[in-house]
């Protein structure tokens, strides 16, 4: 069975990666939840608010595998506490996103950090 994955710093614009991103993960069969700065629809999937996102964190949480991100490091402070929180499996840092900062949190946690291009891996076949 496939694993959900968490798309944070989700875009409506085609152009950015992360759009890419939830558009691939969906036609590979990945459930999705995809969380943005503004609510709105690539393809079939809806994009949540963070604030929508923080009030469904248990539900989110359930078969939640991966959160990949497409956020600056200074955008993902505000996510730190909820992503741990969610405790995923691992979290992907696509380029640009990179955080030693937060690789630490995560590994105390016991979170995977994966330094890799979300795109890349699902092109390849080692997401």
């Amino acid at each position: 069975m496939l694993k959900t994955t968490m798309v944070i710093g989700a875009s409506l614009k085609p152009q950015r990666y992360s759009h890419r991103a939830i558009i691939r993960l969906n036609a590979q069969n990945h459930p999705v939840i995809a969380v943005g700065l503004r609510g709105g629809k690539v393809g079939d999937i809806g994009i949540i608010t963070f604030d929508q996102a923080i009030e469904t964190v248990e539900e989110l949480k359930e078969d939640l595998d991966t959160i990949t991100l497409y956020l600056n490091p200074q955008r993902q402070e505000a996510y730190y506490d909820f992503i741990i929180n969610l405790a995923p499996k691992r979290v992907i840092f696509n380029p640009g996103t990179e955080n030693p900062v937060l690789y630490k949190m995560l590994q105390a946690h016991n979170i995977e950090v994966d330094v890799a291009c979300t795109l890349v891996l699902l092109g390849t076949d080692q997401y």
